[in-house]
């Protein structure tokens, strides 16, 4: 199974945060707090991923909604993979990545963003980074 980092759970509590802000500064919108539980659990453990088949439906639920939000594909219309490369030099995804992309769910998209993140080596994030952002919502694949 696929893993969800602590830095996506951290993500959808500030995307819910700022969709339901607390009323008095006390209460949680359901979803922050189910979110916030995960969030909780993983600090405690000093972790830094949870298993999906470990997130209560609640959590899962809207750490989906805030995964609409974001961009779905790396791919910034420059594909090396389509020229024999094994990685793709824009994207920085491999080619089974590349292949793999449309049948692959949520969790398994977010792992592969935060291995091209870290390793930041794609033309995505030096050469052509600014053709990233207007690319992001074009490819949806």
């Amino acid at each position: 199974m696929a893993a969800i980092h602590i830095t996506d759970i951290e993500a959808a509590i500030n995307h819910w945060r700022a969709r339901m802000p607390s009323p008095d500064g006390v209460v949680l919108a359901p979803a922050v707090q189910a979110l916030a539980e995960v969030y909780a659990a993983l600090v405690y453990r000093r972790s830094t991923a949870i298993d999906e088949a470990q997130l209560g439906a609640a959590a899962m639920a809207a750490w989906l909604d805030w995964y609409a939000t974001t961009p779905d594909t790396p791919c910034i219309a420059i594909c090396s993979t389509s020229q024999g490369d094994d990685w793709c030099k824009g994207c920085g995804r491999s080619v089974e990545e590349v292949q793999h992309w449309p049948a692959m769910g949520p969790v398994e998209k977010r792992a592969t963003w935060q291995r091209i993140q870290r390793e930041g080596t794609a033309w995505r994030f030096n050469r052509y980074a600014e053709r990233a952002p207007e690319n992001l919502n074009e490819n949806r694949l």
